[in-house]
């Protein structure tokens, strides 16, 4: 059973989230313009749309998140959140390595790593709580979507 709604740490978890998220961002340089610089694959959106995105992605992980750590304490709980926080630096690294370096296909390996720790972290917090990984479901699907797009970038660029 959950807990009452602890705001203070629901505007804690979701701003630390968000905000690894924004320096992943600031620290990859102009995004926008190396984006738009690309030889894309098929289906790639428009550089604008990563900016409306990601917030959202980060602002549902970050409530995820907390649904889990409202959950009693257990070796389950714990491994879930250590997943958590892992993966959201795999996800801070990411762009720095992407974008900044230009180094396609470590990035590529980068994301497949994001992949599955996003995967495992979303099965962990469904053993849970189930919902906090409907939470995590667009995330997954988003970021298998940069994988293609990776993979995409890395090949014809």
């Amino acid at each position: 059973m959950m807990k009452k709604i602890n705001w203070f740490r629901l505007i804690v978890i979701v701003l630390i989230t968000e905000l690894i998220g924004l320096l992943g961002s600031l620290f990859s340089g102009n995004t926008g313009e190396i984006y738009t610089s690309f030889t894309k694959p098929p289906l790639s959106p428009p550089g604008w749309l990563f900016g409306i995105v990601w917030p959202v992605l980060y602002l549902l992980m970050g409530i995820a998140a907390y649904i889990i750590y409202q959950m009693p304490k257990s070796p389950e709980r714990k491994k879930a959140t250590t997943l958590y926080w892992i993966q959201l630096l795999v996800n801070f690294i990411w762009p720095i390595v992407f974008f900044r370096f230009e180094w396609y296909w470590i990035s590529v390996a980068i994301i497949l790593l994001l992949d599955v720790l996003v995967l495992i972290t979303t099965l962990y917090f469904y053993k849970i709580r189930k919902g906090a990984e409907y939470l995590m479901l667009p995330y997954l699907l988003w970021i298998l979507f940069a994988t293609y797009l990776n993979i995409g970038i890395a090949i014809l660029n």
